[in-house]
């Protein structure tokens, strides 16, 4: 018997990939467990599904930076608390991120793919659940996207949640309006634009040198850092939330197209986002 639970939640997170570096990610969560039935005829209640699974996922993967054990170029260190992930670009390039331990994933994989995630919380999912479960089964999904779209992350270093930790990201959608008309080249110009970037607060910004930007803040959960290339990044004069980030692209919008009305419909992940007028 199967009970099965489909788009339980959303998971937002970055990643590091071998080849294209730091990288914004959303997933939709499907689960299925395996298992007999209890003396109420069931394998588990949805409520306690639901609850253990979105609380165990909170907590290990969304917005953390999840670092593939095998990744080449890859060193790691730990200590009073924090981890230091230090890796390099196939052209050499240095990232290094320092945050609290909870904020960085590091998982037994060689490389972040649905399916590989995917096995690396179902391992560790069935310890939640009673003794007539007998396995769990675990489907991230990537929304299908018509049209365009773009990898981002950042930090909030003013958010009371998980928020705050410097390196957590999303794969979202744009919408761009002129004149109450969707234009999909100009949409595809900024996901281009700010393909697999890194959205920086320029107050956040400690040192900028040798084509490194330099990232400095302390929030609730403590002290996060995080260099990486200055190419990859883009500066915000604000926290960059997804309401800042649709003002920040109206406003650059209308700066082009005087004359035009702009809308501009910015997504934080999957189906949530913000709206701006300029």
């Amino acid at each position: 018997m199967k009970l099965f639970v489909d788009n339980l939640t959303h998971v937002d997170f970055s990643y590091l990939d071998a080849g294209r570096g730091l990288l914004g990610e959303s997933w939709a969560v499907n689960l299925t467990l395996d298992g007999g039935l209890d003396e109420q005829g069931m394998i588990c209640d949805f409520g306690v599904v639901k609850k253990r699974v979105k609380q165990w996922l909170d907590s290990h993967l969304d917005h953390c930076l999840v670092v593939p054990k095998g990744l080449p170029r890859l060193h790691l260190q730990g200590a009073e608390g924090m981890t230091e992930v230090l890796w390099h670009y196939p052209h050499g390039e240095p990232l290094r991120c320092r945050a609290p331990e909870p904020a960085i994933a590091l998982v037994d994989i060689d490389a972040v793919t649905p399916a590989a995630v995917a096995r690396w919380c179902e391992r560790q999912l069935l310890e939640l659940f009673p003794q007539q479960v007998q396995k769990v089964g675990l489907e991230f999904v990537v929304e299908a996207i018509d049209g365009a779209y773009y990898h981002y992350s950042h930090g909030l270093q003013q958010h009371a949640g998980n928020c705050q930790r410097i390196a957590h990201g999303h794969r979202s959608r744009l919408q761009i309006r002129r004149n109450g008309e969707r234009d999909p080249v100009l949409e595809q110009y900024w996901a281009e634009r700010w393909r697999d970037i890194y959205l920086g607060t320029r107050s956040h910004l400690v040192a900028d040198e040798e084509g490194a930007h330099h990232y400095r803040y302390t929030a609730p959960q403590g002290v996060f850092e995080l260099s990486l290339p200055a190419r990859c990044c883009y500066l915000l004069d604000s926290e960059t939330t997804v309401e800042q980030i649709a003002a920040h692209l109206a406003r650059e919008i209308k700066r082009a197209y005087p004359q035009e009305s702009i809308e501009v419909r910015a997504f934080e992940g999957i189906g949530k986002g913000a709206i701006a007028c300029a």
